[in-house]
């Protein structure tokens, strides 16, 4: 009862970590790579001493190739991104990279993206979590169509569209104010962690919302007329375990990845560890409550 009893402490959380993300995003923006602006990238290893930045930013002076990033992968690499280049430009910044041969590079990767390509990328990533989010919301009012009291089916779905928004905002506020001061960019992988995350989260807001109609219908058999407040403060103490538990073994093993795995797949297990985390808060310390205020709205109970 404790979470059902505080639960305008944990909104507030809620809404200040919403309202700094909204802000983030508004002023910051999302720091978007090639994949949906267009440009090229290059990853490249040397197989001797390693340049520094320093110098790797003098070997490109010549070019004129307008705002560009680099930045270290590993011991012995470089991930550069800059504007979309031809086969041209590409073989002479390899040479120039390489000091003509002198040095020893491997180029490990180089993608180019054209800028009408990179904005039909960023389109079907937000139409996909869109979507995503819409066969969630009709998933639930469908699975608790049968709960109509105290609480209709369709406002678990709406309640759940809300949390699905906190989960959401959260890691792309962080990647926002990562973007401003870091430099980290996103890609197709931040849009594939988003999806990830509204899945491991609405897993676990199904399970609290679960248990909540279970113990209703055996408070109706048993005719034990307990409160609504109370059904969903004993829900989540039954749930609350499971879901922390299930998080954390997830979180532990994005952990490793983030700290072994390479550049490409870090900030996808960043963006992951952060959803998860807002995911499992959202379904146990707000979802689950906002049943509570919907239902004491409802009946204009005060308190709420």
């Amino acid at each position: 009862m404790f979470i059902v009893t505080n639960r305008k402490f944990f909104y507030a959380i809620s809404g200040l970590i919403m309202l700094g993300s909204i802000v983030a995003l508004s002023i910051w923006g999302l720091n978007l790579s090639v994949d949906f602006k267009g440009g090229s990238i290059f990853e490249v290893a040397y197989l001797g001493d390693k340049p520094s930045v320093d110098e790797i930013h003098a070997r490109l002076k010549s070019f004129d190739l307008g705002e560009y990033s680099v930045r270290e992968t590993g011991e012995s690499g470089y991930i550069l991104r800059m504007r979309t280049l031809d086969e041209k430009e590409h073989t002479s910044i390899l040479n120039s990279l390489s000091l003509n041969g002198k040095e020893k590079l491997e180029e490990k990767r180089f993608n180019s993206v054209g800028p009408l390509l990179g904005k039909e990328a960023a389109g079907k990533s937000l139409i996909s979590i869109i979507l995503v989010i819409v066969a969630i919301v009709i998933f639930i009012t469908f699975v608790f169509r049968k709960v109509s009291e105290p609480v209709a089916s369709w406002k678990y779905g709406l309640i759940t569209i809300f949390a699905l928004l906190h989960d959401v905002l959260v890691p792309a506020g962080v990647f926002a104010v990562l973007g401003h001061f870091v430099g980290v960019q996103v890609d197709t992988l931040f849009v594939t962690a988003l999806l990830v995350i509204l899945g491991f989260s609405v897993h676990d807001t199904i399970v609290v919302f679960d248990r909540v109609r279970e113990n209703l219908r055996i408070n109706h058999e048993y005719r034990e007329k307990k409160p609504f407040d109370v059904v969903v403060g004993e829900s989540i103490n039954q749930t609350f375990v499971r879901s922390i538990n299930t998080s954390l073994t997830t979180i532990l093993a994005l952990v490793i990845l983030y700290f072994i795995g390479g550049e490409v797949t870090r900030y996808f297990s960043l963006a992951l560890i952060i959803g998860i985390i807002a995911g499992t808060y959202s379904s146990i310390f707000l979802g689950s409550p906002l049943l509570v205020t919907v239902e004491k709205w409802q009946h204009k109970k005060p308190g709420v």
